[in-house]
Parts: structure tokens; sequence; C-alpha cells
């Protein structure tokens, strides 16, 4: 399913199978998850360099071979291919633990063809093994949705109380991660989505409403993971002296103005960009410790604009995964 250009529906093409160069895997796809992202590449909000390109960069398939024959990182069949897809390594940001910031990264399904398709191509060192409890479909939101919210999480310090706005296929996942961690959990959803806030509570969320309500009580830590500007301020009203705001979005509409008084007291603002391999490590290993289980529903690839219609138009709860 490749984009041609902006605000055009993804098409369905016939192409050779890729061929993986050195250093690079080829991969059957057994399952894409799909993102908020993609919505934002469809949409020009975030740019695609050189189009045409396959989207998709929650991935999970099978090695089928490469320069280093048959295998993934560890020795492993069954990988994952996240957001993140190559950095240079030698800029100042890769050379000391940042390579999420690094200037020249490349991301999949972006500069990069993601996993919008039968077969595909990744940088072996960008691949990560699947945990062998998760099935393909299950396992695909965590290489983005559940990546970037615990890297988000982890921007939050220590909190004993946090809000997500937004309840989709990030907070879905990391509820149970904050819950598993003795957290209290506050969603907030769309002004009544009253089925999104069951579906929060279901998984263990403390309260939710909408996001126009205060919680019940101060929050020490916020992650927005909705790509609504006007949702900072009401977030900053809503955590404690000395509380973190955490916008975990590639893509926010404009942040309206707002009194100096809401950022006092040690309020911390801040954002999450992209990923690094550590982060996908640690969530990996974390994930059937707690154990994380993912909502998904499921579409054949051909039906992928379908799948982001749905996704944009909130019809369902977690994530949308495609199976080729």
């Amino acid at each position: 399913m490749v984009f041609h250009e902006v605000g055009q529906p993804l098409s369905l093409e016939e192409r050779a199978v890729p061929q993986a160069g050195p250093g690079e895997l080829l991969i059957r796809v057994l399952a894409c998850g799909v993102c908020r992202t993609d919505l934002h590449l469809l949409d020009g909000e975030v740019d695609i360099p050189h189009p045409p390109r396959i989207l998709g960069h929650m991935i999970v398939g099978e090695v089928q071979g490469g320069d280093r024959p048959g295998d993934g990182p560890g020795g492993a069949t069954r990988i994952g291919v996240p957001w993140l897809g190559w950095v240079d390594g030698t800029c100042e940001y890769c050379r000391s633990g940042r390579e999420n910031l690094c200037p020249n990264a490349r991301f999949t399904g972006r500069d990069i063809d993601g996993g919008y398709a039968q077969y595909t191509v990744a940088d072996a060192r960008f691949c990560l093994p699947i945990p062998a409890s998760y099935s393909d479909e299950q396992a695909a939101p965590l290489m983005c949705a559940g990546l970037i919210g615990y890297r988000a999480l982890r921007m939050c310090g220590d909190p004993r109380r946090i809000g997500f706005y937004g309840f989709g296929d990030s907070a879905h996942i990391l509820v149970q991660v904050c819950r598993w961690q003795g957290r209290s959990v506050y969603a907030f959803t769309r002004p009544g989505d009253e089925s999104s806030q069951d579906f929060a509570r279901e998984l263990g969320a403390e309260w939710a409403g909408g996001s126009d309500e205060a919680p019940p009580e101060p929050l020490d830590a916020a992650i927005i993971f909705a790509p609504a500007g006007p949702l900072v301020p009401q977030a900053l009203l809503a955590v404690a002296p000395g509380g973190i705001v955490v916008c975990g979005g590639i893509h926010m509409s404009d942040i309206p103005s707002f009194p100096y008084s809401s950022l006092w007291q040690e309020r911390v603002l801040r954002s999450v960009a992209n990923l690094t391999r550590d982060d996908g490590n640690e969530l990996l290993a974390l994930a059937p410790q707690v154990p994380v289980r993912t909502s998904v529903t499921t579409y054949p690839l051909e039906r992928a604009n379908e799948a982001l219609a749905d996704l944009r138009a909130g019809r369902f709860h977690g994530a949308a995964v495609l199976v080729p």
C-alpha cells in the first residue's frame, strides 16, 4: 500500500520483493500496526521527503535472508522493526546515548519503506527480537505505541498519580505498565466518549473522564498523546507543583498562550522525540512480566485506507493492525 502524495489514499500496487543490502535483513511482514503518525504523514503534517513511500513502522516479521543468512538480532527469526530505522552513529547525539535526536536519522515508513507490504527490508542493527509469548498481531503495537509511551513515561520521573490525555494505542498499553508499577492512572478522553472511558477503567484506570474535566486530585505527571495543543494548558492546570507534562506525539496543533502562573512552582513541560534501541530492549523485556495485553482490531493489508479512516474517527479501542 503506497503513499504518493498528501491528501490522497494509499494505492494497492504489485512490486518486486525488495533486496537486502549490506547489513540489512529481508523480512516477510506478519503484522504491521497502524499509527497516528501515519495520519500525520498522509496529511502532510510530517513530511515524507522522497515519495512514493510504503508506510508502516510497527512491524513484526520473519527474517527471510540478508548478509547474515536467515537470522536477526541474537539469532531471532521473528523480529520487530520500529520507527527509528538508521542513525549516523557519529554525531554528538549518537555518541552521548541520544540516538533518537540524530539529525541524520532515517525513519521506517518515512525515509525507508515500511511494513504496509508483504515484504520489507530493514537495517539489522535496528531490529528487535519479539518475545515468544506474543502473537504477531499482539506484538505489533508494542513497536511504536508501546515504545513511545514507555519513553514518555520515563520522562515523567517517578509519579504516583499520572494522567493520560488521549486514550488510544499508547495509553491502553501504558496503563497496564503503570498499574503493575503501583501507580494510579487517570484517563482523559474526548468529552462524552463514555465507551473509551469504560475501556480505560476496565484496564485499571482509577478515574476516567473528558479532557475538559479536572481530575479528582492533582496529578504528579501527565502525558499528552492526543495531538491537540489546547490540552497543554489544561494538563498544566491538572498537575501539582513540581509536576511534569510530557507531549508524546511527533506532531501537535499549536499550543495556545497561557498565563505563567500555570507553569510556575517548578512545573515542567517537555516533549518526547522518537525512541532509542535501549527503549526497545527495555520495554520488550518488561512487557511479558506485566504482562501487557494489547487490544487489536485487524484488517487485511488491502484495507489499509479503511484502517486509517477508522483510526482517524476513533472507531476502535486500542490499536489497528494490518495482516498481509
